[in-house]
């Protein structure tokens, strides 16, 4: 097959004269099946029954199973994929304030971006912000720059606006300064810093210095949703994820995400049947101090594996102690943890571990991972680590040779993510080029035989399109383009797809159900508008599933199969940036818009460089005036 052939997308072929039970409710036919199983990679045709696997084969052998009530669909020569799991998504948090957000995600040039601020001020009512929170970074943008804070001021002078750049900053208008409180008086929080101007007054300026804490801290003082409204953003969100192929993630909780509060709207679409993502969490102490408290509480009222396919406990984490926890805020030097906090986080390991409870933990230094290696190391003396347990280190950019063998020794495993595709720079003029191109160490994890899996940390930093994440893992590029990973760190697209498939499944357990095509696993799949395997590099973050299918539902459907998934209500409140914008911005909307872009770039430095604020040289990569 070389290729999507013309002709209807949904055909009816001739049933078979057998008993509907034997018969499969979903047929995916004529398509490049990459499996994911080393004993059958290939195939032509995925037979779905009862929200399983049936059969794999090709269109002539599966024939026999299509019934009167069978859906049959044509791939059209296109390539199917297993269902995409990230391993490290927010995927709750997200749910509940996405239609809240103007999402930057795939903005091609900051032009555009304020032209969408400033159109979403139009419609967004009195007392609400404009929130751009996430899956964006200055290197993405024509322009290679961050607005400034009298651009967000002239394109929403009255409409508080609060922008997230990654883990390090957050640019307010003065609307949002004043809605967030902020004045002379107010001090700074620890670990950051409201920036003033000469007058001492706020400039609208947030700083992580390292924490993040004031940056989540000052949004969350923005109205949130009811609880209807947290329902509908929380389905759009799905559905915003199975357009990528995302049939599965593993939630790692987070900062501001109470349990049991804020996971009642996925336990209620659960319950009734409305999930299009399954869904594997995880429970995070949210209070210093309290931390033992709700673990202990936590232990003796749920255990993991509590739930279904659908919606299950997968553990504790991604943080067990806040001491023990460190920063991910490349523009800041690494933190240095206070000392002694490993007696207050081996009680936490133990009190987990002795009740059957993994774990995973946010690690993104290598000096951290060494301390806690050592608490798990004298638990395992007393034969108590792991236990039988799943855990795993999420992040661990710099974890270094000795860290990995000791992983290995005590069966962990580990979650990779593409932050430094939007931090990439800021790392490797902090650490150097060196550091930066074995920055994770990816090859050296799977050459060891770890667990790898792979995921985006979405949707705060970066974007959740897996795509994006993929081209990182394939590449070593950044989302501007910046080369940071030589050859050796490198892996191929097959590799690559297993981390973001088998790989997630075998955090949560379910390697035997899930992760590939094979009969007896989940109906999860996806048909893609370019084949992953065969498009040139850089058309890999364009890559959009055109039919999403999850346990033998299509969720999703776009292209010539449009209005076969099934029905989500609208976007809810009317004014939300997603009913106008949608999410992620896909290349195809905007190219027409990059090189008016640049061209206007172009004008504003040879403007500065007329007023002798910059030399005449080349233009630099990113406006010197956000240089770290």
């Amino acid at each position: 097959m070389t290729g999507p052939s013309a002709g209807m997308p949904v055909a009816g072929l001739v049933p078979a004269p057998r008993r509907e039970h034997g018969h499969a409710d979903l047929l995916v036919r004529n398509a490049k099946v990459f499996t994911g199983d080393p004993g059958r990679p290939e195939a032509c045709a995925v037979a779905i029954r009862d929200g399983r696997v049936a059969a794999l084969g090709d269109d002539h052998g599966l024939a026999p199973l299509v019934g009167p009530g069978t859906k049959v669909v044509d791939a059209l020569g296109r390539r199917v994929v297993p269902g995409l799991n990230d391993s490290h998504l927010h995927v709750i948090r997200g749910g509940l304030n996405y239609v809240l957000e103007l999402r930057w995600d795939g903005v091609r040039s900051l032009r555009h971006a304020l032209a969408m601020l400033r159109e979403q001020a139009g419609r967004t009512p009195k007392g609400q912000w404009i929130r751009v929170v996430g899956g964006w970074t200055a290197e993405q943008f024509a322009e290679r720059r961050m607005p400034t804070v009298a651009e967000l001021n002239a394109a929403a002078p009255d409409t508080p606006v609060f922008v997230l750049h990654l883990y390090q900053s957050a640019l307010m208008n003065r609307a949002a300064v004043k809605a967030a409180g902020f004045t002379r008086e107010t001090r700074d929080p620890r670990g950051g810093q409201i920036v003033r101007g000469r007058d001492g007054e706020p400039n609208g300026v947030l700083l992580a210095a390292p924490s993040a804490l004031i940056l989540y801290s000052t949004l969350a003082k923005a109205l949130t949703l009811d609880e209807a409204d947290k329902r509908t953003s929380t389905r759009h969100f799905l559905r915003e994820l199975n357009r990528f192929g995302l049939t599965s993630a593993v939630d790692a909780a987070g900062g501001f995400q109470n349990f049991p509060d804020d996971y009642a709207t996925v336990a209620d679409l659960a319950g009734a049947g409305e999930l299009t993502l399954r869904i594997a969490y995880h429970l995070f102490p949210q209070t210093a101090g309290q931390e033992l408290a709700d673990l202990k509480r936590w232990t003796e009222t749920v255990e993991p594996g509590d739930g279904d396919e659908w919606l299950r406990l997968n553990g504790a984490g991604e943080n067990l102690t806040w001491a023990a926890a460190d920063f991910e805020n490349f523009s800041e030097p690494r933190p240095e943890l206070v000392a002694g906090y490993e007696a207050e986080f081996e009680s936490a390991v133990r009190l987990l571990v002795e009740n059957g409870w993994g774990f995973r933990l946010h690690a993104t230094y290598d000096e951290t991972i060494r301390r806690d290696l050592a608490v798990f190391e004298k638990l395992a003396a007393e034969g108590l680590f792991p236990g039988g347990n799943r855990w795993l280190f999420d992040h661990a950019e710099t974890v270094s040779a000795d860290s990995l063998d000791r992983i290995a020794a005590l069966g962990g495993a580990l979650s990779v993510q593409n932050r430094m595709s939007f931090q990439g720079g800021a790392f490797r003029d902090r650490y150097g080029a060196e550091a930066a191109a074995r920055t994770p160490p990816v090859r050296a994890m799977l050459d060891r035989g770890l667990t790898v899996a792979a995921g985006t940390d979405a949707t705060r930093v970066s974007s959740y399109n897996p795509w994006v994440a993929l081209h990182w893992l394939v590449t070593g590029r950044t989302v501007g383009g910046t080369a940071l990973r030589p050859a050796g760190n490198l892996i191929d697209r097959e590799t690559a797809l297993g981390l973001y498939t088998r790989g997630g499944a075998e955090l949560t357990g379910e390697q035997d159900v899930k992760g590939i095509l094979r009969e007896g696993f989940y109906g999860d799949l996806a048909i893609l508008s370019d084949d992953y395997l065969a498009v040139p590099e850089d058309v890999i973050p364009d890559i959009e599933s055109v039919l999403t299918v999850v346990g033998g539902r299509i969720v999703h459907a776009s292209a010539e199969y449009a209005g076969l998934d099934e029905a989500v209500p609208p976007v809810s409140p009317a004014w939300s940036p997603v009913a106008h914008f949608g999410g992620y911005q896909s290349g195809a909307r905007q190219a027409s818009l990059v090189a008016e872009a640049v061209a206007e770039s172009e004008q504003h430095r040879r403007w500065r460089v007329a007023r002798g604020s910059v030399p005449d040289t080349t233009p630099s990569f990113v406006d010197p005036c956000f240089e770290h």
